[in-house]
């Protein structure tokens, strides 16, 4: 996995919708499934989003504990 997009979804905000203005990382699991379900947005979007819903549904999220600390 790329660590890039690592620091990326921990800084990045939802740039839309009900949740507008939050860092991906801090967007809630039934957001993610729901985006999973309709389908995500293109492009890199998309593709942050469906890292950090793996991530969540996996367990992961300590992966980021480390990357959080460093970009606050």
């Amino acid at each position: 996995m790329n660590p890039e997009i690592l620091r990326e979804i921990c800084i990045v905000k939802m740039p839309f919708g009900k949740y507008e203005g939050i860092i991906l990382a801090d967007l809630p699991i039934s957001y993610l499934e729901w985006f999973h379900r309709k389908g995500m947005p293109q492009g890199k979007l998309g593709m942050q989003l469906s890292t950090i819903y793996e991530i969540k549904i996996n367990g992961l999220m300590d992966l980021l504990i480390p990357i959080r600390a460093s970009v606050r």
